[in-house]
């Protein structure tokens, strides 16, 4: 599959969906990924101005505006106004969407995840309720086993050192499944057991679940982890906003002015 451009005229053509099936009663989801390009932070809505300020190679300004590009694209698609939205983090570095400060509308939002390797960004878009992982690395991406103990222990380790168990199937699995905890590597990755098979599989970890599929898809190998959850981050505007509108509810003739604002533009 050809890079080409997303930012041409048809910016996200379908070459670039990633098909992921997760049974006929799975919620409304969709996966992208496309190529990291060079970009102008001015091209970007959804990139965070601080956070690119901080970064001190191009290759990581072009993932970041890439990847926000891509999730605006993700979201237009979704059928979302993104001039509305804001990209926030919690204190885990999960991101999620919200609308700007001052923005009256308040429909739900759908969690997100993004990620990037080797020159392609990805992202993965899930309804309300739900949180989703994706993570995606090159089908002949060699892993030095001098890092095998930071990502099993006990017998998947051992199959693990024993040739058993495709390493970048477990690398793509665990960081999709704690990017869908929303807890990237707070959740120690020792601690998530991918089963043997590896394609389609059910993930518990404490009272939390996950459903987990890996594929094969240009040239990469795919993971994608979902379950019931809440991805977004309130702020207390959120509580402010809601009690104003219900105060307005209450009083039709009571009203107030505001002002939206995009914090870190």
């Amino acid at each position: 599959m050809s890079k080409g451009s997303f930012l041409n005229g048809d910016r996200m053509d379908l070459e670039h969906q990633i098909s992921v099936d997760f049974g006929p009663n799975a919620p409304k989801f969709i996966c992208w990924m496309a190529p990291i390009e060079s970009l102008d932070i001015t091209q970007v809505q959804l990139a965070n101005v601080d956070e690119v300020a901080k970064f001190v190679t191009k290759k990581r300004t072009d993932e970041h505006l890439s990847s926000r590009l891509l999730l605006d694209i993700a979201l237009t698609k979704w059928g979302i106004d993104t001039s509305l939205l804001e990209v926030r983090r919690n204190e885990h570095r999960a991101p999620s969407i919200a609308y700007l400060p001052g923005t009256w509308v308040r429909e739900s939002l759908p969690s997100i995840s993004i990620g990037h390797s080797n020159g392609w960004a990805f992202v993965g878009l899930i309804e309300s309720g739900w949180t989703i992982g994706i993570d995606g690395e090159p089908n002949d991406l060699s892993i030095s086993e001098g890092v095998f103990d930071m990502m099993a222990k006990g017998e998947e380790l051992a199959l693990l050192k024993s040739g058993q168990i495709n390493p970048i199937i477990l690398w793509t699995g665990k960081e999709a499944v704690q990017k869908a905890a929303r807890l990237g590597m707070h959740l120690n990755p020792r601690e998530i057991e991918i089963p043997i098979e590896g394609v389609q599989d059910n993930i518990s970890i404490g009272n939390l679940n996950f459903q987990l599929r890996n594929l094969k898809f240009n040239g990469y190998n795919i993971s994608v982890a979902i379950g019931r959850g809440n991805g977004y981050d309130a702020i207390p505007e959120d509580e402010l906003l809601r009690q104003t509108k219900a105060a307005m509810n209450d009083n039709p003739d009571w009203s107030i002015g505001c002002k939206t604002t995009r914090s870190n533009a």
